[in-house]
């Protein structure tokens, strides 16, 4: 695996091999065992938008593995505010690590960066664009709490700009999962995605599927993407999960969020025994060890 830009840059079987792999360092990730077998190898983490998660968790998983990381989070603080462009601010620290994570608010930013990078690229989120490793946690939690990928998962929230939605999508299409899609209207899938997966896809009401819901990944409606912030209040507010909500579906469905939550799931909904969204974000550490594996190459695996 060269670059992990998009998650279409992946196979069916690919993705398996991952999630296995990911597997054999879930006790790696909790710190019971450890694995130098990244050790003398850098990664370079590159945000130009800010995170917790996907930022630490890379970070996390580099160390437990022997690796070491160097961040640049702070544009103010790099050359960037100088004026150097990305590509040669990639040329550059291509040279200093053995792999680059990258997010970027542009779309296309990550396959771009690729382009100029002497080392394997990873796309940390590109915008409205993808998100491929959040993608391969969420496939990984779904088949860890539901022992299976092919579920039957409303997608629900923000539809248009959601690059993890753009991305997850299209995995669950290659593992023949049943979608239902709920958004306001002014947030609805993209046509062309929806083109894409509408022999796996049907756009529904929540309260129309929800006693048959294997999974609820919920997304929140992301404000700093609405290029006019009068239409984000227009449906700011428009989903809420809550323990009411959950009445009527199956004792074991699970929820999921990509995080950060605002106000989309009813705190109360946290001390259920559906909330996996905590757990999802721990298996980011396990799935994003395997990727780093797979991009370097180690030969001590």
């Amino acid at each position: 695996m060269r670059h992990l830009i998009s998650i279409e840059d992946l196979s069916r079987d690919e993705i398996v091999k991952i999630l296995n792999l990911a597997e054999k360092f879930e006790d790696v990730a909790r710190g019971s065992r450890t694995l130098k077998i990244l050790e003398g190898k850098i990664l370079a983490n590159l945000f130009f938008e800010p995170s917790t998660r996907t930022r630490m968790s890379f970070e996390v998983a580099m160390k437990r593995l022997g690796g070491d990381v160097i961040n640049m989070t702070a544009q103010e603080a790099s050359s960037i505010a100088k004026g150097e462009n990305l590509a040669d601010t990639i040329k550059v620290v291509s040279k200093y690590c053995d792999a680059i994570v990258i997010r970027h608010p542009l779309v296309g930013a990550a396959r771009f960066a690729a382009e100029h990078s002497e080392v394997p690229v990873i796309n940390a989120g590109d915008g409205a664009g993808q998100h491929p490793t959040q993608t391969l946690l969420d496939l990984y939690t779904i088949r860890k709490e539901c022992g299976r990928i092919d579920v039957k998962i409303a997608i629900l929230g923000d539809l248009k700009y959601s690059r993890t939605v753009h991305s997850l999508i299209k995995a669950l299409a290659m593992f023949d999962a049943d979608m239902y899609l709920i958004s306001p209207p002014q947030l609805s899938l993209p046509e062309e995605l929806y083109d894409e997966i509408s022999e796996r896809a049907k756009v529904v009401k929540l309260e129309d599927v929800l006693e048959e819901l294997d999974v609820i990944y919920v997304t929140r409606i992301q404000k700093e993407r609405f290029p006019d912030e009068e239409e984000y209040r227009k449906v700011a507010g428009s989903y809420k999960i809550t323990v009411e909500t959950l009445k009527r579906t199956k004792s074991n469905l699970i929820i999921l969020h990509p995080l950060p939550k605002v106000d989309e799931i009813d705190l109360a909904v946290d001390k259920t025994k559906h909330a996996k969204y905590f757990d999802q974000a721990f298996y980011g550490v396990p799935v994003r060890m395997a990727i780093l594996v797979e991009v370097m190459k180690s030969e001590r695996f």
